[in-house]
């Protein structure tokens, strides 16, 4: 097949280049028309005809390299308004090309065709734009902070079809869905990308090699763009829901049933050609996902997943250095758990009766935003900036007078303002230099937040070795909430370096970082523990193409060791190894990974600070934990995850292990009709850790409490966890899906002995009669209907039901049914809800001139 006019010849195959150095990179010319092709998954304009056609495309996996064998053939065009893609893929017959339908952003069993940009071809950023053989779309950006972001959604417009034995796809990208500069003649990065469902093949135009450092430098360039003017990018998606709330209170007055109507809008407003304003308006989040409950037996908060989208959306620049954790806002109020003690207790009468004092009617769990604002963007010069801003009301909760009925409200959340300030520079060799500043303040007299990071990455020129650092600072001033003290962790810094070889089948690096003992970014951002000084040496060894049995094979080991800051204390030293590998004929991936830690120390678990004196002492251990999956061509197929650890004999304490065995079959019935079961079960033997608090209202808990002084309680427990998901997906069109999802969680604690921790270390055994078993149950069932009726614009229907269950001392049950039954007869919390949707774009609705 000869190359067509304005395409680069394919460079000299990559088996005769260096492996670990970029291809080439290949150039197509984009052709400008003034009658824009018939939208309708068909070739047949004569515009097509006209473009200069990209081809021999690269394969990337399972061989790396090779060409591919049945053909691929791509045309770009643009005018004033859009750039269409069109291509058609050629195959062996139809039954080659795979079909599943799914909803949006879900590729599932499918062939699929993908356009990659670089706008501003500055070889870090770029967008993804993929069409399934179904007609399913699903989008990404690129970023160094993110990687592949698929949270991010543009509204864009195509159509596919069957002709023969080829597929084509018609892709229409408004140029107000992406940003590009307004320089007269311009180059952008391209690549495409197709997926041979049926033989696991994908391929791209320009070579992707898996031993070269990143990705969007690896694409090719798109030539022949002039006159390119940004438009004007307004649009409101304005929305209203309405929903039906049921909780089974059963008291007199108080009704079981509850009724909402909500009304807000989505703003998109393109400042200029580089950067975009995104806001909400009264936001409403009723219908996201629910979180899967846990039970924390840790020092540390549960991290859940972010399910909202205006805070998954085009976020690239808000997440450089890990400083920002958008469940921050509008979380659980910081006053939440301090209610009890706002209380009023009882007093004395004169008749000498008690009054039983205050009591909570209502504490909510959650901060409801007033609005959060987004602007974002990045200069031709590849200076990106990003501001984020939101703001929360007031927050209280209700108590109430048990003698009078009088009601008061009890602050729990002052109104708050959350701010971000991101600038991003990009460099020459894929390299950048960041600045991060994250602020809380809050109205009142309680404390503020601030931290500021700098982040840099240099790469040298061949793209082989490269340098990484962070430093922050954090700060926050005034006094903790609701009480006349200052904050204690008013300042404190971390940094970072690692340096490596980052290219090439043999990759190695070197990294150490501190955070010191009062660095907290947590009122924006999260961090489990500071307070460590840890250094770690990594190397990797992948085999990119197939040999024995097997398509790949890539492994990895690293040495760390980890050292308290203040005071400089040892904690621990850590070896570990791993690998993973897919086979040949049955597409079966499977990966292992080993570790091994002498002793350690935990200075978190026993919740005493400063940290230091206490900590709880961990024997050596060793564990194993590794996976299986199938092939998801088939319409069964499954996945397996188990670990183990075992811990040597800690004096007369032995039979310390813990098992875990995950499995997750999966049934496609047709292409529209599929069902997933995952379950899963750990049990930790004879763990130690923290019991729980003294509490001086506990008679058998007195005695402790007044020998013990600052020691603390520790306990020898049994933890066992079972965890079921059930999942069914109803596909009606490439537009219109139904999924229903339940969980159930359960965890029993079972303490088989108590001991008092004293200072650097020690353990004494205590004799402690106090239950403290206990037994939490979570259950959520979220069914969901949705209809994608318009580019933009969608009506969604949801029903959610939850509810949840702790229980303690003899109500605590290890045993599986009796906590199914337990939780099913638990009132449960039912939701039923109606969303519209509706995208409005200024450049349709506008006027057009004669």
């Amino acid at each position: 097949m000869s190359v067509a006019q304005g395409q680069q010849a394919p460079a000299v195959p990559s088996a005769a280049a260096d492996a670990a150095k970029p291809a080439p990179k290949r150039q197509l010319q984009a052709v400008r028309i003034t009658t824009p092709p018939r939208l309708d998954g068909v070739l047949d304009d004569a515009v097509w005809q006209s473009a200069p056609v990209a081809t021999q495309f690269y394969e990337l996996e399972p061989k790396p390299g090779a060409l591919e064998t049945h053909p691929t053939e791509v045309r770009v065009l643009y005018d004033d308004a859009a750039i269409y893609v069109g291509t058609i893929m050629h195959d062996i017959s139809q039954d080659s090309i795979l079909r599943e339908l799914s909803a949006r952003d879900n590729i599932g069993n499918s062939d699929w065709f993908g356009v990659l940009i670089d706008t501003y071809n500055d070889h870090l950023n770029g967008y993804q734009f993929i069409l399934t053989s179904g007609g399913v779309q699903v989008d990404a950006r690129y970023s160094p902070a993110n990687g592949e972001d698929g949270n991010w959604n543009a509204v864009w417009d195509s159509r596919t079809s069957l002709q023969g034995t080829d597929w084509v796809a018609e892709i229409r990208i408004p140029y107000s869905a992406i940003r590009f500069s307004k320089a007269k003649d311009q180059v952008w990065g391209i690549n495409f990308a197709r997926q041979r469902r049926s033989t696991r093949q994908k391929f791209f135009w320009n070579e992707v090699k898996p031993q070269v450092s990143g990705f969007v430098n690896q694409w090719g360039e798109l030539t022949g763009l002039r006159d390119l003017k940004p438009p004007l990018r307004l649009s409101l998606t304005p929305y209203v829901s309405a929903y039906v709330n049921h909780y089974p209170f059963n008291e007199q007055g108080k009704k079981n049933a509850t009724t909402s109507f909500n009304g807000g809008a989505d703003i998109k407003w393109g400042i200029n050609e580089s950067f975009t304003l995104d806001a909400t308006l009264v936001p409403d989040f009723g219908q996201v996902q629910s979180d899967n409950q846990v039970l924390n037996l840790s020092p540390f908060e549960v991290q859940y997943n972010e399910n909202r989208g205006f805070f998954t959306e085009g976020t690239e620049l808000f997440n450089k250095g890990g400083l920002f954790y958008s469940r921050r806002v509008g979380a659980t109020p910081i006053g939440f758990g301090q209610v009890e003690s706002q209380l009023h207790t009882g007093a004395r009468q004169a008749d000498g009766s008690r009054s039983k004092g205050e009591f909570v009617v209502q504490n909510p769990g959650i901060t409801r935003l007033l609005n959060a604002t987004k602007v974002s963007g990045r200069t031709s010069k590849g200076l990106g900036i990003g501001v984020f801003n939101a703001l929360s009301n007031d927050v209280y909760a209700t108590v109430q007078d048990s003698t009078t009925g009088a009601r008061r409200d009890v602050l729990t959340q002052p109104f708050t303002n959350y701010n971000i300030v991101v600038l991003d520079q990009s460099l020459k060799n894929n390299s950048y230099v960041s600045l991060i500043n994250t602020n809380v303040t809050r109205a009142g007299q309680t404390y503020d937040a601030n931290v500021t990071g700098g982040l840099f990455r240099f790469a040298n020129k061949a793209n082989r070795y490269a340098l990484n650092g962070r430093v922050v600072y954090s700060h926050r001033r005034g006094k903790a909430f609701l009480s006349d003290r200052n904050i204690s962790d008013q300042d404190g810094y971390k940094y970072y370096l690692n340096f490596g070889k980052i290219s090439g089948n043999f990759t190695w690096s070197v990294d150490q970082g501190i955070e010191s003992s009062t660095y907290n970014p947590n009122d924006l951002g999260l961090l489990f523990s500071n307070n460590s000084i840890e250094q770690s040496i990594n190397a990797n060894y992948n085999i990119y193409k197939p040999f024995w049995k097997v398509n790949n094979l890539r492994t990895f080991g690293s040495i760390s060791y980890s050292l308290l800051q203040t005071p400089t204390r040892y904690q621990n030293v850590g070896l570990y190894l791993g690998g993973n590998t897919t086979f040949t004929k049955s597409f079966l991936t499977t990966g292992i990974n080993l570790d091994a830690q002498p002793q350690t120390r935990d200075y978190f678990d026993p919740r005493t600070y400063p940290l230091g004196r206490y900590y709880l002492s961990k024997p050596g251990n060793f564990g194993l934990n590794g996976f299986l999956s199938s092939d998801y061509r088939k319409k069964f197929a499954y996945d397996i995850s188990y670990g183990a650890r075992l811990f040597v004999v800690d004096g007369d304490r032995t039979g310390r292990n813990t098992v875990a065995l995950s499995l997750s079959p999966r049934f496609r019935v047709s292409n529209q009709l599929s069902f997933v079961y995952s379950v899963g079960y750990e049990l930790r033997r004879n763990q130690m850790g923290y019991a729980g608090g003294l509490d001086g209202r506990q008679p058998l808990d007195v005695p402790l409490q007044r020998a013990f002084g600052q020691d603390v309680l520790m306990g020898r427990r049994n933890v066992r966890t079972v965890t079921n998901t059930g999942t069914a997906t109803f596909t009606f069109t490439n537009r219109m899906s139904f999924n229903v999802r339940a969980r159930h969680y359960v965890s029993n604690v079972h303490y088989r002995a108590f001991s008092r921790l004293h200072p650097d270390g020690l353990e004494t055994p205590v004799d402690y009669q106090r239950n403290r078993d206990n037994t939490f149950n979570a259950f959520n069932i979220d069914a969901v209907y949705s209809w994608w009726f318009a580019p933009g614009s969608q009506v969604s229907v949801v029903w959610k039901n939850a509810s949840a269950a702790f229980l303690e001392a003899n109500e605590a049950t290890a045993l599986y049914f009796d906590n199914l039954s337990n939780t099913l007869n638990t009132p449960h919390n039912n939701n039923v809800s109606v969303k519209v949707l509706y995208y409005l774009d200024y450049l349709a609705l506008r006027p057009r001139r004669s």
